[in-house]
């Protein structure tokens, strides 16, 4: 199975792990940790069951594969047809929809151009965008001659179809840099992490984005990995998500220790355990995922599917 599948599953378990979980506290999780896939609690779904997280995820990868290229009107279809509809769901139920997301397919179904539909205020940054943009990695990857700022150009168009503030962008762009490092194979887990962070942290820098302050705390890297848990937030502030997700990577040395240090952070669970699984899934590999775990996510024979189709 080829290196797309690695990051999709990592998000879909991760995502699956979390949901029973969403919005408990950290505190009440901590009575009774998470150390397996478990079904119902928070949302009722049986164990699984992903989120938002990942079938937005899948519409993405799917538009790309079929297009064979970016074609933002289609991935706003997709979207679309994800929330009218129940298409790339686990279940064919839609039972969590950001509400950043959820306006910006409205705005498209008003007829905005898919690139203005997200929302532009400082409210407006949620981890709706960061949670479904790694398959942006796999066509990045695709493409060896693109040019640094065509790939940020990408990766923050793909964002502003439901998040368009700056700090989104640099989230989503931040991410994207890492998972390329990780994807590439060519170095360790930390350098993969720090040298994504250092070419988004220059690229921000150059181009004079003041927002870039606000993941001030990610460019010392050995400082930010040293910080305790109760530092660290579990919102759905995007921010937070990153931080939370990067943190993770940090300090375990497993796909599976880091996705169960991910959702056991409580409150975003779903989306951390996404954006953090995505990632791990990259670095280890899918063989290295709990087999228990994998063969019980809802329709992973669709998930590997599609991954094996070809891009590009």
């Amino acid at each position: 199975m080829g290196k797309i599948y690695d990051g999709i599953i990592g998000v879909a378990v991760g995502d699956a792990l979390g949901v029973p979980l969403e919005f408990r506290s950290r505190k009440e999780i901590s009575q009774s940790p998470v150390i397996a896939m478990q079904g119902y609690g928070t949302h009722h779904q049986p164990a699984g069951t992903w989120s938002d997280d990942t079938s937005l995820t899948l519409a993405l990868l799917d538009s790309i594969i079929k297009n064979q290229s970016i074609n933002y009107v289609d991935i706003m279809n997709k979207f679309s047809e994800w929330l009218l509809y129940g298409e790339y769901t686990a279940t064919g139920e839609v039972f969590d929809v950001g509400n950043a997301t959820s306006r910006a397919i409205m705005n498209y179904g008003q007829g905005i151009d898919p690139l203005k539909c997200g929302g532009i205020s400082v409210y407006d940054n949620g981890n709706g965008s960061l949670m479904r943009i790694l398959p942006i990695t796999y066509y990045i990857n695709s493409k060896p001659n693109i040019s640094t700022d065509e790939q940020m150009e990408i990766v923050h168009n793909v964002s502003s179809l439901t998040h368009r503030h700056p700090i989104s962008l640099i989230g989503c762009g931040i991410y994207v840099c890492i998972a390329l490092n990780l994807l590439s194979k060519e170095m360790s887990l930390i350098k993969g992490i720090k040298r994504g962070i250092e070419k988004a942290f220059q690229y921000y820098s150059d181009h004079k984005w003041k927002d870039i302050t606000t993941y001030i705390r990610l460019k010392d890297l050995e400082y930010f990995a040293a910080l305790p848990e109760n530092e660290i937030k579990s919102s759905g502030y995007v921010v937070d998500t990153l931080e939370a997700a990067i943190w993770c990577l940090l300090n375990t040395n497993s796909y599976k220790s880091c996705v169960l240090k991910a959702v056991n952070l409580g409150e975003d669970t779903d989306t951390i355990g996404a954006v953090a699984g995505g990632l791990a899934g990259i670095y280890y590999g899918a063989d290295s995922i709990p087999k228990k775990w994998v063969n019980t996510v809802l329709k992973r024979q669709d998930i590997e599917e599609l991954c094996n189709k070809n891009l590009l």
